[in-house]
């Protein structure tokens, strides 16, 4: 199964990579696709649409690690 979650890439700032991971991985590891990202100091947002309604199609689940 597929999911969608955040992954952390900021050292000092904190920046999110949007990317669709399979479940069996680690939480942090490699990743299938980046799909986006977030940074909520600047509160700006990026999708790539395609590759998330591609994953969607697919089954795939958002995935919430907070």
């Amino acid at each position: 199964m597929i999911k969608r979650h955040l992954k952390c890439c900021g050292v000092k700032q904190a920046v999110y990579r949007i990317v669709a991971i399979d479940v069996r991985s680690r939480r942090e590891g490699r990743d299938l696709r980046k799909v986006g990202f977030y940074d909520p100091i600047k509160n700006q947002t990026y999708l790539n649409v395609s590759a998330i309604l591609y994953f969607l199609e697919k089954g795939s689940q958002t995935y919430r690690n907070c």
